[in-house]
């Protein structure tokens, strides 16, 4: 019995520290081997049979925006993107209202001298449904879908798309810089996350490819982006599995900065993850054959890595409780960490409560946010085993930065 209490409570130790730690490092080392041996940044093993050049550069871009009830945000996203340090007769700007019902319709209708152009959704489907409603619209070689939350420099959208010169390349991510509206941070916790992520994506790019770009802000060849996604599932994160499939790699753009303002609260940020990480969950279901690792080689261990690893670190968190109250009559250890786990949870609480908008201390952020993230995974897991779907979404509210 303590033996097995012992193992309960080393799994998620293990897998943790792998998930987080040593995936990146042998991210790394993967990348420092493949250069030394020419081949370059992030090839595709086992793939790039297939190559799509533009036929012209610039190419074509079809800057698409999916959009439920943005009418306090819109007008200021359009002026953003007719300022963006890109060929205007080489840009379509595209619009897509998720069957609106407040007045960001009129708001995009303004834009049509300017060459915006306006599809709507006669009843509510999704940001995926609206991508998808989007396709027979789309006139460019390059599909950028982008969120009206978010604000961007002038020349990330040139620099996202430069990506393309690459003819390996099947999708480009933008680069998430996690920011505040407020002169003392909130939700620092998010901000820490944020970062990390992106170090990581730098990594499998220079490894076989990132296996999900930033969905607020990332680039398509119109070969992939025309491929069928459900409406269910998330399309930022199956794009990436689909160029794969086709020979392709994904990478992300450290110079295609996006600004994304931070979440309020934990409970906003709780919500989001829950559905993000449903449709996340489902997606890969859908796109499992990508796991096999005798047909995508380092692909499908970055796919296990990286998403299966950690949604399976809150699962093997419950094993390690349940050793520890096994044990917590015997060993002084497993008492106190059990004790660092209530600790745990009662920071969890506290972050939870916090006042909306306002500075959270880093010492409660970090491990707030850390807790509710393993939660909404659980959460996210169990909606997925049940077959729920979030197709629909409820756009996150986040205020869009100043001064992009």
């Amino acid at each position: 019995m303590t033996t097995l209490a012992v193992w309960l409570i080393a799994l998620p130790g293990f897998l943790a520290a792998y998930a987080y730690v040593g995936y990146p490092l042998l991210l790394l080392l993967v990348a420092t081997v493949r250069r030394g041996q020419g081949g370059g940044e992030g090839g595709v093993e086992g793939g790039g049979e297939r190559v799509a050049r533009p036929s012209v550069w610039p190419p074509m871009v079809s800057l698409t925006i999916p959009v439920f009830n943005e009418e306090r945000r819109i007008r200021a996203k359009l002026e953003e993107v007719l300022a963006c340090d890109y060929p205007r007769d080489h840009l379509q700007v595209l619009v897509v209202s998720d069957a609106s019902t407040d007045g960001t319709d009129a708001v995009v209708r303004e834009f049509a001298s300017r060459g915006v152009d306006l599809v709507r959704l006669p009843v509510r489907g999704g940001k995926t449904a609206a991508e998808n409603a989007a396709l027979p619209h789309l006139r460019g070689e390059i599909v950028v879908n982008s969120d009206a939350s978010i604000s961007v420099p002038p020349e990330a959208l040139r620099r996202l798309v430069d990506a393309f010169q690459d003819p390996t390349v099947a999708v480009a991510s933008g680069r998430d810089l996690s920011v505040t509206r407020l002169q003392a941070e909130s939700n620092q916790g998010e901000s820490s996350y944020v970062g990390y992520e992106m170090w990581v994506r730098r990594l499998e790019t220079r490894a076989a490819g990132i296996v999900g770009a930033s969905g607020c802000f990332y680039a398509v060849r119109i070969t992939v982006q025309r491929i069928g996604i459900p409406d269910a599932l998330s399309r930022d994160f199956a794009a990436p599995l689909v160029g794969r499939e086709q020979g392709f790699r994904s990478v992300s753009v450290d110079g295609a900065v996006a600004h994304v303002p931070r979440m309020p609260s934990l409970r906003r940020e709780y919500r989001r993850k829950v559905r993000t990480m449903t449709r996340g969950i489902e997606t890969l279901l859908y796109k499992r054959a990508l796991l096999d690792p005798f047909r995508y080689g380092l692909f499908a261990w970055q796919l296990w890595s990286h998403k299966v690893a950690r949604w399976l670190v809150p699962w093997a968190g419950l094993l390690a409780a349940l050793g520890a109250a096994m044990l917590a009559l015997q060993a002084s250890w497993a008492a106190a960490l059990i004790v660092v786990m209530a600790v745990s949870a009662a920071v969890a609480v506290v972050g939870w409560h916090w006042p909306e908008d306002t500075a959270m201390p880093r010492l409660v952020a970090v491990p707030a946010f850390l807790v509710t993230g393993n939660l909404a995974v659980i959460h996210a897991t169990l909606n997925a085993v049940r077959g729920e779907r979030h197709a629909t979404w409820e756009p996150t509210r986040r205020e869009r930065p100043s001064g992009g």
